[in-house]
């Protein structure tokens, strides 16, 4: 990795002693702070999504570790999550790397996102979720985006991206559905980032509000061409590769 990746400073141990006693007679498990390592994951997620840690960079444990002020176990563990989420893969004598961004890879990727959220859209559409306090939920979000793209925060930006999605993917009721897609969201919210920094901000948040307008009238043959452009259509009129390669020699510096 180059030493000119920037994480956040170092995290926080969550204290043990913070911790409420556990109430007598009650099954159900106490709820847990947010742990050392969803904020591990947190912040590689981040630095990836904002170009910090690009497709293909070598991530080492140890490194990680010492910018984040933590031990490595969190880190080891975070990296295991990771794995099995696909957003790192690790190869024999390779180490471990950032998952590379391929053509065939975000076709594949584009292919399962206009399955999921098409059905998602035409579901909570049927349950008459496309108005009312679910419509101002997802409005909401996408003013976030809004606000966000003001102030280049692009991480964040790419987060508010990936929360409108997985809203829409919750509100279908399909529970199974909902669990296949968060499978995908730290895959998305990268390339949701990576889209940001070669494509203005502000054409993406006006994409979201039309889609959801296409909600809100519950046309569902309209909902599923939308969702097909969103989806398909707009990530192919960003080059990646090129977002990536031009990332990579900024950080490289002048020779």
């Amino acid at each position: 990795m180059s030493n000119d990746i920037e994480l956040p400073e170092r995290l926080q141990e969550p204290s043990a002693e913070a911790a409420p006693p556990e109430a007598a007679g009650f099954a159900l498990g106490k709820l847990q702070p947010r742990t050392l390592v969803h904020q591990v994951i947190d912040a590689l997620v981040a630095a990836a999504a904002e170009g910090l840690i690009l497709p293909g960079d070598r991530i080492v444990e140890v490194d990680i570790a010492q910018r984040l002020g933590v031990s490595r176990v969190p880190v080891r563990e975070a990296l295991r999550v990771l794995e099995s989420q696909g957003v790192v893969v690790n190869e024999p004598y390779k180490g471990i790397r950032l998952t590379p961004v391929t053509t065939e890879r975000i076709d594949q990727l584009i292919e399962v996102r206009v399955a999921l959220e098409t059905t998602a859209m035409r579901g909570a559409i049927r349950l008459g979720r496309n108005r009312g306090e679910a419509l101002t939920r997802l409005q909401a979000i996408v003013d976030d985006m809004a606000a966000r793209s003001r102030v280049n925060d692009v991480a964040g930006f790419a987060n508010a991206d990936t929360q409108f999605h997985r809203t829409l993917c919750v509100l279908s009721g399909n529970a199974v559905l909902a669990d296949m897609w968060e499978m995908l969201a730290r895959q998305l919210t990268i390339i949701f980032g990576l889209s940001a920094l070669g494509k203005p901000m502000v054409d993406i948040v006006e994409e979201h509000r039309v889609l959801l307008r296409v909600f809100e009238g519950g046309d569902l043959d309209e909902v599923s061409r939308t969702v097909h452009d969103h989806i398909d259509v707009e990530i192919h009129k960003v080059d990646l590769e090129n977002i990536i390669a031009r990332r990579r020699n900024e950080a490289s510096g002048p020779r």
